[in-house]
C-alpha cells in the first residue's frame, strides 16, 4: 500500500492546480451538496466496480478495527492497563514492564511457603506450583510480546497509515464530484437561459470550459482513489501473513503451558503418592491440550481426547466380563503409557505415565481400545495413550 500512497500524493499535487476559469464553479459545491440531499440536483454516480471497491475497503477497515480491539482485550484483559499502554504509545514512550498474573501468583505462593514452612508437605507443594506458575507467566509475557509485534502492530499501521490516506483521497474525490455536478448544473442553466435569449453565447462557452476542467479533475482524482482502493488486496495478503504468525505464537504459548503443567502434574503425582499412599493422581477426564508448535524448541506431546467407552463399544462389549477374559496365546505386546489416565468405570484400567503394561486385542473390540494388564489387574485402555513397543 505504501507505493500506492506515494503515487496518489504525487497525483494530488497536480490535481490541485486548477485553472482560474474553473474556480467559480467550485464555490458552488456546498450548494450542490445541499441540493443533492434534498433531491433537487442530479448526482454523478460511480461505476459498479468502483462502488464495490469502496464497500470492500469499508468492510476491511471495520473488521480490522474489531479484530484489533478484541485481540487487545485477549492479550490484556485489564482495561486500565490497556489505557495506560495506549497513552505510552501516543507519547512515543516505552511501555513499562508489567508483572503477569501468573508471575504475581507465583510470588504469593513462594512467600506463603516461606512463611508457612518450606519443608512441610504443603510448603514444598506451594514451591513447586509457584515455579510452574512463574514459567507460565514468562510464557504469557513472550506470547504477548510476539503477538503485539507480529499481529497488532501491522493492523494498527493499516488503520493509522494507509486507511487515513484512503479516507483523505475519498474526501477529495467527493469534493471533485460535487464540483463536477455544480458545473453540470451551471451549464444546464446557461443553455436554458440561452434558449430564452437572456444570455450571450460566451456564457455557455464559459460554462462548458468549466465543465471540461471539472471533469478532468474528477477523472484524475477517481483514478488516484481507485488505485488506493485496489491496494486493499495487498493489505489482505499482509494481514493473512500476520494472522499465520499470530496462530503460530499462540500455538507455541499453549504448547509451553501444557508442557509446564504436565511436568508439574508428574511432580505432584510422585509427592502425593508419598504423602497419601494408595491414592491415584490424575484428572477426572482426559484433557485435550493445544496442538504443539512445529518449532523444534516448542514441540510437545499432544494428549488426545478419549471418547466414552459406551459410545465406542460394539454391541455386547459393554457387558464384557473381565474375569472371563484370557490373553491370546500369541499377539500380546508391551506398551509404554504416555499419559496418566483415570479409569471411567470398573471395565477400564487406570494408567500412570511411563509405566509398562501388557496389551492385547479381542475379537470384536473397538480398534481404539485394547485390553491392558498390569500384575493381577486388567481392563480396557485407550490406544492413543500408549506407545506400542516392538
Amino acid at each position: 500500500m505504501g507505493g500506492w500512497c506515494h503515487e496518489s500524493l504525487m497525483a494530488i499535487s497536480h490535481a490541485w492546480i486548477v485553472r482560474p476559469e474553473a474556480r467559480s464553479c467550485f464555490f458552488s459545491a456546498p450548494q450542490e451538496f445541499t441540493e443533492e440531499k434534498f433531491g433537487q440536483a442530479e448526482k454523478t454516480e460511480l461505476d459498479a466496480h468502483f462502488e464495490n471497491l469502496l464497500a470492500r475497503a469499508d468492510s476491511t477497515k471495520n473488521w480490522t478495527e474489531k479484530i484489533l480491539r478484541q485481540t487487545e482485550v485477549l492479550l490484556q484483559p485489564n482495561p486500565s492497563a490497556r489505557v495506560e499502554e495506549f497513552l505510552y504509545e501516543k507519547l512515543d514512550r516505552k511501555v513499562p514492564s508489567r508483572v503477569t498474573n501468573g508471575e504475581l501468583l507465583a510470588q504469593y505462593m513462594a512467600d506463603a511457603a516461606s512463611e508457612l514452612g518450606p519443608t512441610t508437605p504443603y510448603g514444598k507443594t506451594l514451591i513447586k506450583v509457584a515455579e510452574a506458575e512463574k514459567q507460565l507467566g514468562a510464557a504469557e509475557r513472550d506470547f504477548i510480546h510476539t503477538a503485539s509485534i507480529s499481529f497488532l502492530t501491522p493492523l494498527r499501521n493499516f488503520l493509522e497509515g494507509d486507511w487515513k490516506t484512503i479516507s483523505k483521497e475519498r474526501r477529495l474525490l467527493q469534493n471533485r464530484r460535487l464540483d463536477l455536478d455544480a458545473c453540470k448544473a451551471r451549464l444546464k442553466k446557461a443553455k436554458a437561459a440561452e434558449a430564452k435569449a437572456t444570455l450571450w453565447n460566451d456564457e455557455v462557452d464559459k460554462a462548458e470550459q468549466e465543465l471540461r476542467v471539472a471533469q478532468t479533475e474528477f477523472d484524475r482524482q477517481a483514478e488516484v482513489t481507485r488505485l488506493l482502493l485496489e491496494g486493499i488486496s495487498s493489505t489482505h495478503v499482509n494481514h493473512l501473513r500476520c494472522l499465520h504468525e499470530f496462530v503460530k505464537s499462540q500455538t507455541t504459548y499453549y504448547a509451553q503451558c501444557y508442557r509446564h503443567m504436565l511436568d508439574l502434574q508428574k511432580q505432584l503425582g510422585s509427592s502425593q503418592g508419598a504423602i497419601f499412599p494408595g491414592t491415584f493422581v490424575g484428572t477426572t477426564e482426559p484433557a485435550s491440550p493445544p496442538l504443539s508448535s512445529t518449532s523444534p524448541t516448542t514441540a510437545a506431546a499432544t494428549m488426545p481426547v478419549v471418547p466414552s467407552v459406551a459410545s465406542l463399544a460394539p454391541p455386547g462389549e459393554a457387558s464384557l466380563c473381565l474375569e472371563e477374559v484370557a490373553p491370546p496365546a500369541s499377539g500380546t505386546r508391551k506398551a509404554r503409557v504416555l499419559y496418566d489416565y483415570e479409569a471411567a468405570d470398573s471395565s477400564e484400567l487406570a494408567l500412570l505415565a511411563d509405566e509398562l503394561i501388557t496389551v492385547y486385542s479381542l475379537p470384536g473390540m473397538d480398534p481404539d481400545w485394547l485390553i491392558g494388564e498390569r500384575g493381577n489387574k486388567k481392563g480396557k485402555v485407550p490406544v492413543t495413550y500408549l506407545e506400542l513397543l516392538s
